[in-house]
Order: C-alpha cells, then sequence, then structure tokens
C-alpha cells in the first residue's frame, strides 16, 4: 500500500491538541472531506466506530453526500490517535510530540490501496486545517 506523510508544529501544549483531538465531533473540523460525524458512545476509545458523512463534492470512486465508518484502532493520550476510514480503505495515524511546553509536533501518516489514488496532499492538508484549530500559543 502506498504511504504518505507529513508533520507540522503545531503553536498550542500537547495536552491542548489532544484535549481538540479527543472530541470526535471536532474531527469533521479539520479532515478534509468529512462534514459530520456521529461517534458511538464509547468516543475517542479504542474499537470504537463513528458514523461519518462525507462533504457533497463527489468524487470518481464516492457519491456525493456519502456515508462511511471511521474505526478507531489505537489510543494512547496524548500522543497517538490511529484510525481507518473504512470507505476509503483507508489507515491513518496521527502522533502527537511535545517539542517545547507550548510547541507540539503533529506527525500524520496515511496508508491506502493503489487503486484509491491516495492524495499525497492529504496529510498535509489535514495538518494546516489542524494547525489552523490549534494556535492556543501563538505569540500575538
Amino acid at each position: 500500500m502506498p504511504r504518505v506523510s507529513a508533520s507540522r508544529e503545531l503553536l498550542a501544549s500537547r495536552n491542548d491538541v489532544w484535549a481538540f483531538i479527543a472530541e470526535p465531533r471536532h474531527f469533521a473540523d479539520w479532515w478534509p472531506g468529512i462534514a459530520a460525524v456521529q461517534p458511538d458512545r464509547r468516543g475517542l476509545a479504542e474499537g470504537a466506530r463513528w458514523q461519518i458523512i462525507t462533504s457533497d463534492r463527489p468524487t470518481l470512486l464516492r457519491r456525493a453526500t456519502s456515508s462511511g465508518m471511521l474505526l478507531v484502532r489505537a489510543v494512547r493520550a496524548p500522543e497517538l490517535f490511529a484510525w481507518t476510514l473504512t470507505g476509503d480503505h483507508l489507515d491513518a495515524e496521527l502522533r502527537l510530540d511535545a517539542s517545547r511546553d507550548d510547541r507540539t509536533v503533529a506527525e500524520l501518516e496515511l496508508d491506502a490501496p493503489w487503486a484509491f489514488g491516495i492524495s499525497r496532499a492529504l496529510p498535509r492538508r489535514a495538518l494546516t486545517r489542524l494547525h489552523t484549530l490549534c494556535q492556543t500559543a501563538a505569540e500575538l
């Protein structure tokens, strides 16, 4: 399976970034193409299954307003969140590392079958959106 990755320094502490990530409904705020998330009662826990609704833009492989499932594969607070988007056959792993007290390095790695044409820009786009949302330590 092709693997793509990106990393980005976020302007917030690792605990602040994790607090944002740990709320399942925030996933749609930073993951490209997701319009809404309906988590199961377990929230962010290994084995949890979240119903996802994608944006209204159709692609070659997906109808407009399609839905799918996000399966949470691994959670180690505040450093690791790994999941599978079942509809896209995409495995993702987000690692958070404290670079300073008020900074976090986020590394996002994606694996998908070659037939699904994973975009090399996807992890970078996701981390850019996460960066925009997590600027609690930004210097003014």
